[in-house]
C-alpha cells in the first residue's frame, strides 16, 4: 500500500500565494500545526501527508473568503458555496441526477459566486459535455495580484482547475474515475509542464483556446450510481482536497466504492465482504473478480482506509494508540503498531513526531 503524499514545495507555494494576496500565511499554517520556517527547511520534493495539505488548503480558502471575493480557483473547492453544493447533490441516485442538481444550484448562486457548471446534453448524442463557466473581472487583482507568477494566466488556471475539480468530484461520487474523451480549455496555453499535468489528470487530449470550457464524456457515465451518503459527504467536505487528489492519482473503480462503504461503516465495525457485495448489488464472486482485475483485495482496501483514518486522527485529534487500535478493529495495540509501520514505514509515534515537528516553534 502506498501512502498518498504531497510534496513540501506545494505546501510552500500555497503559503507564498497567501502572502502575495496580503493574508497572514503563518496564522493559516498554525491552524494545521505547521510553522512555515520549518516547512521551508525541507527539500521541495519531500513527501508530506496529503491529508495535511487538504487541511491547509481548507484553512487557506476560509481565510481567502474574508476578502469578500468569490474563490476563482478549483471550482471554489473548500469554500462554503462548494460545501453546500456537495450537501445538495448527495441525495441523488445517479451521476446524471447529481449534475442536474448541481447545475440548478450553480445557476441560483451564479450572481454571487461568479461561476457555474452546466450539463450540455441534447438527449440523443452518444456523448455529453460538462461545461464550467467562470466570470473573471479584468480589474480584479485581489486574488490574482500583478506580482503573482501566474497573474497573466488567471483565466487558464481558473478555468482548467474548475474542470479538474469537477472531473475528480464526479469520480468521488461514483467511486470510479470519469472516462473523459476530450478537455477544452477556453483560455490561453500556459506552458508544457502545466499541459502535461492536466493530461496526467484527465488522461485524454487537452485543447486550449477553445470556444467553451468543457469535458466531453460518454453518455453512459450519467447512469453511474452514486456510492456515497449524507454521512460520508461530511467527511469529504472536511478533507475534500485529499479525496480529489486520491481520485486523480489512482485509476480504480470498484475499489473506491468499497473504500467509501468501509469508511461509512467503520464506527460500527468493518463490514464483511458479503455485506459489501450486497451494498454494491453484486455477487461475492463477481466482486472478487472485479478486485482481481484492479490488482487489489478487500483486505488491502480495508488497510488503506484504516491507514488514512489513523493518520488523520494521529495528527489532528491527538488520538492514543490504544484508542486507535480499538476504533480500527485491532485486537491488540501492538498489532496496530505493526500494521501502521507496514503502511507508512514508521511507527505511529515516529510518524506523529516527524509531522508535528513542522508545527513546533523554534
Amino acid at each position: 500500500m502506498t501512502e498518498i503524499t504531497v510534496q513540501a514545495g506545494k505546501f510552500g507555494r500555497l503559503l507564498h500565494y497567501l502572502e502575495q494576496i496580503g493574508l497572514d500565511a503563518a496564522a493559516v499554517a498554525a491552524r494545521v500545526n505547521i510553522v512555515p520556517a520549518r516547512l521551508a527547511a525541507l527539500a521541495p520534493d519531500s513527501p508530506l501527508p496529503a491529508l495535511q495539505y487538504a487541511r491547509l488548503y481548507k484553512a487557506a480558502v476560509g481565510e481567502m473568503q474574508t476578502l469578500g471575493h468569490p474563490i476563482p480557483w478549483g471550482a471554489g473547492v473548500g469554500s462554503e458555496a462548494f460545501d453546500l453544493m456537495c450537501r445538495c447533490v448527495i441525495s441523488a441516485r445517479t451521476l446524471g441526477d447529481a449534475l442536474r442538481i448541481a447545475e440548478r444550484y450553480d445557476r441560483l448562486l451564479y450572481p454571487m459566486i461568479g461561476y457555474n457548471m452546466r450539463l450540455l446534453d441534447d438527449g440523443e448524442s452518444p456523448h455529453v459535455q460538462l461545461s464550467y463557466r467562470i466570470n473573471l473581472p479584468e480589474d480584479d487583482s485581489v486574488l490574482a495580484p500583478a506580482h503573482w507568477d501566474r497573474a497573466g494566466f488567471q483565466a487558464t488556471v481558473a478555468r482548467a482547475s474548475g474542470l479538474e475539480v469537477w472531473c475528480a468530484f464526479c469520480g468521488w461520487l461514483t467511486g470510479q474515475p470519469m472516462e473523459v474523451e476530450e478537455v477544452c480549455v477556453a483560455a490561453p496555453y500556459l506552458n508544457k509542464a502545466y499541459e502535461e499535468g492536466l493530461a496526467g489528470v484527465f488522461r485524454c487530449p487537452i485543447r486550449f483556446e477553445a470556444g467553451e470550457n468543457t469535458l466531453r464524456f460518454p453518455r453512459g457515465e450519467l447512469a453511474r450510481r452514486i456510492v456515497h451518503t449524507a454521512d460520508s459527504v461530511e467527511e469529504f467536505i472536511d478533507n475534500s482536497v485529499y479525496h480529489l487528489i486520491a481520485v486523480e492519482r489512482t485509476n480504480t473503480s470498484t475499489s473506491k466504492a468499497i473504500k467509501s462503504l468501509v469508511a461509512i461503516d467503520l464506527p460500527q465495525g468493518l463490514p464483511s465482504f458479503a455485506a459489501v457485495a450486497r451494498s454494491l448489488h453484486m455477487s461475492e464472486s463477481s466482486l472478487r473478480r472485479r478486485l482481481q482485475k484492479e490488482n487489489t483485495s478487500y483486505q488491502a482496501l480495508k488497510d488503506e482506509i484504516r491507514c488514512e483514518v489513523a493518520i488523520d486522527r494521529l495528527l489532528n485529534q491527538d488520538a492514543k494508540v490504544a484508542d486507535l487500535a480499538e476504533y480500527l478493529g485491532f485486537t491488540e495495540p501492538s498489532s496496530f503498531v505493526r500494521s501502521f509501520k507496514n503502511w507508512t514505514g514508521q511507527t505511529p509515534k515516529s510518524y506523529k513526531e516527524r509531522i508535528r515537528a513542522l508545527g513546533e516553534s523554534t
